[in-house]
């Protein structure tokens, strides 16, 4: 009889719909038409699926996004021309929104600026601090509000309308704009009454409940749960070739990436530094004029969180490219072999890896941060990982392991995109 790997009671037990929180069909219907319509934004020039859509792994397929003033979706999208062309690149890497759901997800936002906690008595530590509203019912449902009033996301740039000057005076100010926009439009008025019991006239409908209906709906329409992986550890030995088990043996084992990534959703939902190569205008805390991306310490403003970042979860990895919280590797394999060896993989990064829609007028500053000797100096030596050596057939395999974890859900939506959707 062959012994038991020692890793093997790191393996999750496979994840369940009882694992995900219970979400109403009407309202997630509604939450579909939502977030494939421009109404949620400033100008109305562009909806969540912008930057979130099935066709690019529920991400854009870009490093970083082009967001508010851009034209197009996915790689396709330029930076926009003229007046209206974008401020600004999106800081970060959209994330993607599988299992968004699950009841376990606490933390969410690439510096887990969103977790649930009573610090606020709203039930969320968020950037709304005491005036993000209640009533929302998940997570997922609060986080849904924030790019909403975002600048260069969705609200638009000051002077361009009512959601973007609200936004200057107070966060939770352009939320009451949006919500009555969103319920005169059409026929959605008596739709919210029809999907939510408490709403017995369209103008009680608030953020709330529009946010509420989002989440129902990415939370439905991106559960996954059936890949090989999955199928693996509901029993069906045969769900995964060698290579993937070999793979998954070194992501349990030698490879330790399971130190990280654990659990039924592999996301310990902690901040871990990378050394990922830095580039674009980065998120920086509101007083700090250097143009970098200090992770989770603009949230917590501990000098000990410069740099980490959150653990993402990995089910339909293959299918959210570019990789790292900038989207600096356009591969699993290299995002692979950064994390076995982060000095050495910086070293050999080039810009050219970065998916980055030509912008002229902001190229002076994509890259700014490289001329920065202490900065570079001071993310270079911040990292938590431990270098790990692995042959050319090991790592492949890795990667085989990694792309077992593609479920069915792109192939068979609940609900697909709306036919009369428009980039």
């Amino acid at each position: 009889m062959l012994a038991t790997p020692s890793w093997a009671s790191d393996l999750p037990s496979p994840l369940t719909d009882a694992d995900f929180i219970q979400f109403d069909m009407k309202q997630a219907t509604l939450g579909r038409d939502l977030f494939y319509d421009k109404i949620l934004s400033g100008n109305r020039n562009i909806s969540c699926a912008t930057c979130h859509h099935p066709d690019f792994g529920t991400g854009d397929g870009l490093s970083l996004g082009i967001g508010e003033g851009g034209v197009g979706l996915g790689t396709d999208r330029t930076a926009g021309i003229g007046e209206s062309r974008i401020k600004k690149r999106i800081p970060r890497n959209a994330p993607p929104l599988w299992n968004l759901g699950a009841k376990s997800l606490h933390t969410i936002f690439h510096d887990g600026r969103l977790s649930i906690s009573d610090e606020y008595g709203n039930g969320f530590n968020s950037p709304a601090e005491e005036w993000l509203p209640v009533g929302f019912n998940s997570i997922l449902a609060a986080q849904a509000v924030f790019p909403l009033v975002a600048q260069f996301e969705m609200a638009g740039n000051p002077g361009e309308n009512q959601v973007a000057g609200a936004a200057h005076d107070r966060i939770d100010a352009p939320w009451p704009i949006i919500a009555k926009a969103t319920r005169t439009k059409g026929d959605y008025g008596p739709r919210f009454v029809e999907a939510f019991d408490h709403i017995d006239d369209p103008e009680q409908v608030s953020i709330v409940e529009i946010a509420n209906a989002l989440a129902a709906f990415m939370a439905i329409e991106w559960k996954s749960i059936d890949s090989p992986f999955d199928q693996y550890l509901a029993g069906t030995t045969e769900a995964l070739n060698a290579s993937q088990k070999r793979g998954m043996d070194l992501f349990y084992g030698k490879a330790q990436c399971s130190t990280c990534h654990s659990g039924p959703l592999m996301s310990d939902q902690k901040f871990h530094a990378l050394g990922l190569p830095p580039f674009g205008p980065g998120r920086t805390r509101r007083f700090d004029p250097m143009v970098r991306d200090v992770g989770r310490m603009g949230e917590s403003d501990r000098i000990e969180d410069a740099y980490r970042f959150r653990t993402p979860m990995l089910r339909n990895v293959a299918l959210t490219a570019p990789y790292g919280h900038n989207g600096a590797y356009p591969t699993l394999e290299g995002i692979v072999r950064h994390h076995l060896a982060p000095k050495a993989a910086l070293k050999n990064w080039q810009p050219t890896d970065a998916q980055l829609p030509k912008a002229p007028w902001l190229e002076p500053i994509d890259f700014v941060v490289w001329s920065d000797r202490l900065e570079m100096a001071r993310q270079i030596e911040k990292n938590d990982m431990t270098p790990i050596t692995l042959t050319d057939d090991e790592v492949q395999n890795l990667v085989a392991f990694l792309k077992s974890l593609t479920g069915s859900s792109l192939e068979n939506p609940v609900f697909g995109v709306p036919e009369d959707f428009e980039p």
